[in-house]
């Protein structure tokens, strides 16, 4: 009997994104994995029920009817505790988990014995990026960001010359270069601004230069584990700040981009740096969605501060969704395929993708922080 794999609709009225797409269904296929969706699943994302019938996915009425049969989940939002209710035991989900936000979904998980992944979770080494889901949704983040800002902006991007003068291009500031600020670096670039860029981490300096921006230097060096920053002391904190300031105050556009999964967004920009920015500036915080990078930012807000637009979108990869799916979609194939060994699931737990982004399985939490939040430090 092949492994069966199934995609339910997603339940969260702002995502767009989908866990599965038509063409990924043969490739499944051949590592003996049967899907079913269910009804009108890929509708969000523009994919119809029609296009999965043509690859030979089944599609299902409901969710209820979908997880009966279900060996393996595929979801982009976690699970709510209504659909973990309608999961049988045994079963395996991989998604975007949260766990940080919602302990009480992993207990449930937990208790029904269901095999759980967390996207989130899955190591930052080079054998897992084509597996980093946080990467790929980042990348679409960072250049939709730009999109934004250019958007609200009250100036063009790029330099233009015309018979009423010489137009001069736009300063846009990007904080922090990871995969998001990147792309916001590269996408800025490619509208004709003249860009700088700034992070705590000092050997990110060659990739920013190398996108034709101009990298911020500072004292403060903040190299972490797992591709991440480490925090900041108070000392270090303010005198980030300070150095900052002069640049922001600068700038047409800030994009801010300084996220750590599970935890609060650092607060750089603090209000009074806001206010020194040029009426009309715009700031873009894609950290809207832990508490903001400044302490003006309202999550899912666009305002004006001192007359400088501050907006703080959330969930952005899903405002691209077919690409966004597209790119999502590839990281759970990739992820699944360790799963499958001649044709039948095999978790093989000695391998430190497989352990490092498990969460729940066979009546456990596997992943010590969460297991903490949820049970205790004496668990």
């Amino acid at each position: 009997m092949p492994i069966r794999v199934v995609v339910p609709k997603e339940r969260e009225q702002e995502e767009r994104r989908i866990a599965l797409v038509p063409e990924l269904v043969g490739r499944l296929a051949k590592l003996g994995v049967s899907v079913a969706i269910e009804k009108d699943m890929g509708s969000s994302a523009q994919y119809s029920d029609a296009q999965f019938a043509d690859v030979e996915a089944s599609v299902v009425e409901n969710s209820q009817a979908l997880y009966k049969n279900a060996d393996v989940i595929l979801k982009v939002q976690p699970p709510s505790e209504a659909e973990i209710d309608e999961m049988q035991a045994g079963s395996i989900l991989i998604s975007f988990m949260s766990p940080h936000r919602y302990p009480e979904r992993v207990a449930k998980l937990r208790d029904k014995k269901i095999t759980s992944f967390a996207m989130e979770l899955v190591p930052r080494i080079s054998r897992a990026q084509s597996m980093d889901a946080l990467s790929s949704q980042a990348a679409v983040a960072g250049y939709k960001a730009v999109i934004m800002a250019a958007d609200l902006a009250n100036v063009f991007f790029p330099m233009l010359t015309t018979a009423a003068g010489t137009i001069r291009p736009a300063k846009v500031l990007v904080i922090g270069a990871g995969v998001a600020g990147l792309q916001a670096i590269a996408t800025a670039r490619r509208l004709g601004a003249v860009v700088e860029a700034y992070d705590v981490r000092s050997a990110t300096k060659e990739q920013v230069e190398s996108l034709g921006a101009r990298f911020i230097e500072m004292d403060i060096k903040a190299e972490g584990e797992g591709g991440y920053a480490r925090e900041l002391t108070d000392e270090e904190k303010a005198a980030q700040q300070e150095q900052l300031a002069t640049h922001i105050a600068a700038s047409n556009v800030v994009i801010t981009t300084a996220a750590i999964p599970g935890r609060p967004s650092p607060k750089i920009i603090r209000q009074d740096m806001v206010e020194r920015m040029k009426p009309g500036s715009v700031i873009i915080d894609l950290a809207s969605e832990g508490g903001g990078n400044t302490d003006v930012t309202q999550a899912g807000k666009t305002i004006e501060h001192h007359g400088v637009v501050v907006h703080g979108p959330l969930n952005v990869p899903s405002q691209t969704p077919v690409h966004a799916s597209e790119m999502y979609a590839k990281n759970l194939f990739n992820l699944l395929g360790l799963f499958i060994e001649d044709k039948a699931l095999n978790l093989n737990w000695d391998d430190e993708v497989i352990a490092g982004c498990a969460l729940t399985h066979d009546g456990e939490i596997m992943h010590a922080p969460t297991r903490e939040l949820v049970e205790g430090a004496s668990a």
